[in-house]
């Protein structure tokens, strides 16, 4: 084997390339062309003296080398954002308002802001729920310091830090989705959500009612809950209590979307904010969202 380092930024390349089973896909995480993805994983290849993927197979398959190679890559970089998470620059007192809707608040960052909590008990984090449009306002703005959203028609800027599909969910014991039309529970007019579910029934010829608007995905989920409704939210939000609907109740495929991340411009200069961007852009980036 060569001497020569593993760089941090072609591991990453590696391991996305896995997670997301696409050069393309990990190429948009990184923010960089897939040739150069495919490059950085070339460079992997050369240095350990093996292919990583079965290039006997049509897609992304990892080799017999690969498969065991990967283990040793995710401890590595499991390891170096942890250093960097432990040694980087404290803020002591400081705050840090981040923005994120409720929906990633309650299904997506409880186990990574508990986290950070235990790295930097000493920065403080003000949490402003509410919905993506206004969050990237307010960011752009300096109200909000970093901001977690859903990405709309219209954004710029901001990197995209993960991926999460979209799924039709009913209550347990609901037969809200059988009928017709079928009711639904929805975030507000100019949500992405909303425009994806109204789309997708209507491609579908299904006739739909509206049972619930509400700002929040805890009126969304209490409609659900109660059998008066269907929605549409995230996969990470299929828990007790509500299900997808059977195959048979005819409801058609939604997309998924893309998470991005915000930093406001204005500050710049706080190690507070920096840390918590560079630790929500690991940690994020790593998992993919969930």
């Amino acid at each position: 084997m060569s001497s020569t380092y593993l760089d941090i930024r072609s591991l990453r390349a590696f391991v996305l390339t896995v997670e997301t089973g696409s050069l393309t896909e990990a190429s948009r995480r990184m923010g960089r062309t897939q040739s150069a993805v495919t490059q950085q994983i070339q460079k992997l290849e050369q240095i350990i003296g093996r292919p990583l993927f079965d290039d006997t197979r049509r897609a992304l398959e990892l080799s017999e080398t690969g498969t065991v190679f990967l283990s040793h890559a995710r401890q590595i970089l499991g390891s170096h954002d942890e250093c960097l998470a432990r040694f980087a620059p404290t803020a002591a007192e400081e705050k840090v308002v981040f923005g994120v809707p409720d929906l990633y608040a309650t299904f997506l960052l409880p186990p990574i802001l508990s986290a950070f909590r235990r790295d930097y008990p000493h920065i403080r984090i003000e949490l402003r729920c509410a919905l993506s449009r206004p969050l990237v306002a307010r960011v752009r703005e300096g109200s909000v310091d970093i901001a977690l959203v859903t990405r709309m028609d219209g954004f710029t800027g901001g990197q995209v830090v993960g991926r999460e599909q979209l799924v039709w969910l009913t209550g347990a014991t609901s037969s809200a989705h059988l009928e017709d039309p079928v009711p639904m529970a929805l975030l507000p007019p100019g949500n992405i959500y909303r425009d994806y579910a109204i789309e997708a029934l209507d491609r579908a010829g299904r006739n739909w009612r509206i049972a619930c608007v509400s700002d929040s995905i805890s009126g969304l989920q209490t409609a659900v809950l109660s059998g008066i409704a269907v929605t549409v939210l995230i996969e990470s939000a299929l828990v007790p209590g509500v299900r997808q609907p059977p195959a048979q109740a005819g409801f058609p495929t939604l997309p998924s979307v893309d998470l991005l991340l915000y930093r406001s411009a204005t500050e710049q200069s706080s190690p507070a904010v920096e840390t918590l961007h560079r630790y929500l852009l690991n940690h994020l980036s790593l998992t993919g969202g969930r």
